[in-house]
């Protein structure tokens, strides 16, 4: 039925909220934060989200109440003193709006909605099954209630609701309601006739508990403050930069000092992450601190996000900042934890406090997050913010892996300007890795072989080998092209730096190829973001390094995730770090050379369902027959080691496709494409000719 009324457009529904300036137990009342909005802004705001109010107005004889309401999306009908004072009714508020409307030539609503400011809590869906109920003719009036089984006395120790000598129990007595104050719906043409809300058929609308609060005294208004971050909805922010403060919000508050006095802190890398989505979407980050401290600059530079240190007055260094980058206050989000952080919070649209912040600043907060300082409390921020951004092309959900389910239908992620995923050609990689065996020529003629090909990128490995190589290895002895040397020289010899990998990402930009590596521990993976990379790939080896996984996730770069050696329950972990937004999955068996029967192809399949993600196939097998079946079974990338010479000295070439091999891949790939099709059935073109001269019909 509300349905029906709301199409046919045979009734209006108005919301009225009274909210006058004076109040005898809190001063100001309608104007007091409760979880950083109004209270008067929250009552307006749960009329708008409500689907069958037409129009709200709020009926205040106080200007700042006034603009308040504007602002949350109502109009204002000035409230006349004489019936603005304590003793005037709620009923005498909502008849002089109805009656200003009328001689403002408005149309009379045919359903009215009383709504009280003291409610701090109300859900928009009672609102609406309010509204139902009048509309559909179940009452004339409707009004908020909390079913109690409570029993009640009087002062003469008389029982007003039970007989005191029989106790029945709760599950044998029938419900009775306590009007919690919230709202009433009311018929107009009733409330005109008898001047007050209750007449005619009289109905309850049922409410939660956390939903019944009503604000009367201060300590109303400090529980419902208490109960906010738990009731209310977590909502996205629509801002256009966020500020945070930094003990307390990026970290948890502790410091960590050595023998020599050095101070080190502990951060989350997903809140790098959050950062780094935040700066790609155009939203602006800063940093403020009132101690000046080399850990936090270190930090910021780590973010690549500007810092403001050793501030005696942050408020007026943020008004400064706001006006010079010509940002509107109200579109802005403060983070902060401790006093010193209020001033700075009044400036903002979006006051926000972690968890366990000091109580006044938990009491100012619009928002107070779920998470701590330091746990991630700044990425639960970002991702609030990315939630009411538009989303950008090619980018993707961030969604939760649960084991074992589907998360979202696999889609594409955009690497660069190339988008990878079903529907587009493969993505074809040839992985130079340590082919190159540390000559830069060799690399350049390997970048060669794959742009003839048709290759759209080539990958390489980057490592620090101080790090990677274990101490039991350093110094065992190894036969090399360049003489006997200990491993720990052979790595070191081996291994692309600066200078390299300047050289190839210009020649790879010359033969219009991607490049990337797959970094092998967290400073390559700090160097090759220096190098600005389009993404990262992570090798089978590398699946169970939670601590890698969290610098590339903190990126906030697509990642191409390799899966040999890995059980599902690893691999779930592995997609928990990095996240399935721009994620591409890479099924592969870490055999060298691969025998068809580890091939085990319909892990594909078995990949995409479980994780719901783009997946590919890295190949390490001779020939090409397990690569072009894996592009049947829907691989969306295909990576294959490239060589020059499979006899050439080193550990990946006996696997890797010589120049003719990868070029009659790519070619049999794109044969595959053609003819796979869209899979719809139809007649074509070349089968019309044998159509007409084979087809019998017969009935």
């Amino acid at each position: 039925m509300p349905t029906t009324f709301h199409e046919e457009s045979i009734l209006r529904v108005l919301a009225v909220v009274p909210a006058r300036g004076g109040s005898a137990g809190v001063p100001l009342k309608n104007l007091a934060k409760v979880g950083g909005t109004p209270l008067v802004a929250r009552a307006v705001r749960a009329c708008v989200r409500a689907g069958l109010v037409d129009e709200v107005v709020v009926s205040t004889d106080h200007a700042g109440i006034a603009d308040v309401a504007r602002e949350a999306g109502a109009q204002v009908v000035e409230r006349p003193a004489d019936l603005a004072g304590a003793t005037a009714s709620s009923e005498s508020a909502v008849l002089h709006a109805l009656d200003e409307r009328v001689a403002a030539g408005q149309q009379e609503p045919e359903i009215v909605v009383l709504v009280q400011c003291t409610s701090a809590f109300i859900d928009p869906a009672h609102l609406d099954a309010a509204i139902g109920k009048v509309a559909g003719g179940e009452a004339d009036a409707v009004f908020s209630g909390l079913a109690t089984h409570e029993f009640l006395w009087s002062t003469s120790g008389a029982g007003i609701n039970h007989d005191p000598a029989v106790r029945r129990r709760r599950q044998d007595r029938e419900p009775q309601y306590r009007e919690t104050g919230a709202f009433y719906v009311m018929r107009t043409a009733g409330l005109r006739e008898h001047g007050h809300r209750f007449f005619g058929t009289v109905a309850v609308q049922p409410v939660d508990p956390g939903h019944a609060i009503e604000v009367d005294g201060p300590a109303d208004l400090e529980l419902v403050r208490v109960l906010a971050p738990f009731v209310d909805v977590p909502e996205p922010l629509d801002v256009d930069a966020v500020i945070t403060d930094f003990d307390g919000v990026h970290t948890d508050d502790r410091a960590y000092v050595d023998q020599d006095g050095r101070e080190t802190v502990a951060v989350s890398r997903s809140d790098g992450m959050g950062i780094a989505l935040l700066r790609r979407a155009g939203v602006k980050f800063l940093v403020m601190s009132t101690e000046h401290n080399p850990v936090v600059a270190a930090r910021a530079r780590k973010l690549g996000v500007p810092v403001l240190q050793g501030l005696a007055d942050k408020r007026t260094v943020l008004r400064d900042w706001l006006a010079i980058e010509g940002l509107d206050p109200a579109r802005v989000a403060y983070v902060g934890n401790d006093v010193n952080d209020l001033g700075p919070m009044g400036e903002v649209g979006w006051p926000v406090a972690v968890p366990d912040a000091h109580p006044e600043v938990r009491a100012v907060a619009r928002v107070v997050l779920s998470r701590a300082g330091g746990a991630g409390a700044v990425r639960e921020l970002c991702d609030r913010v990315l939630a009411a951004r538009p989303q950008a092309d090619g980018a993707l959900d961030v969604a939760p892996v649960a084991a074992g389910v589907l998360t979202r239908s696999p889609s594409e992620v955009l690497i660069g300007d190339v988008p990878v995923g079903a529907g587009r050609p493969v993505y074809m990689i040839g992985e130079i890795g340590i082919n190159h065996n540390g000559d830069i020529d060799i690399a350049r003629r390997l970048i060669d072989v794959a742009a003839d090909a048709g290759c759209q990128a080539v990958k390489f490995q980057k490592r620090t080998p101080e790090i990677c190589v274990p101490l039991e290895q350093r110094g065992q002895i190894r036969q090399t092209p360049w003489g006997e040397m200990t491993y720990m020289e052979y790595k070191l010899r081996t291994e692309f730096g600066t200078d390299e990998y300047t050289q190839i990402a210009k020649y790879c930009e010359e033969r219009g190829l991607q490049w990337f590596a797959s970094p092998w521990d967290v400073p390559s993976v700090e160097f090759l973001e220096s190098m600005n990379v389009v993404t990262h790939k992570v090798a089978s080896a590398c699946v169970t390094d939670l601590e890698l996984l969290r610098a590339l996730a903190a990126t906030g770069k697509p990642i191409i995730l390799s899966t040999g050696m890995s059980t599902l329950p690893e691999i779930d972990r592995a997609v928990e770090v990095v996240g399935t937004s721009r994620l591409i999955l890479m099924h592969s068996t870490s055999t060298y050379p691969l025998p068809p029967e580890e091939a085990n192809l319909r892990t594909i399949v078995t990949l995409r369902e479980r994780y719901g993600v783009p997946v590919g196939y890295s190949g390490h097998e001779r020939g090409l027959q397990i690569s072009l079946a894996a592009v049947t079974l829907g691989a969306v990338a295909v990576e294959r080691h490239i060589t020059l010479d499979r006899t050439m000295w080193g550990s990946d070439h006996a696997a890797s496709l010589e120049p003719v091999g990868l070029e009659h891949l790519v070619r049999d790939i794109r044969i595959i494409e053609t003819a796979l099709g869209d899979g719809v059935k139809r007649v074509f073109p070349g089968e019309e000719a044998p159509k007409a001269r084979l087809r019998r019909v017969t009935v």
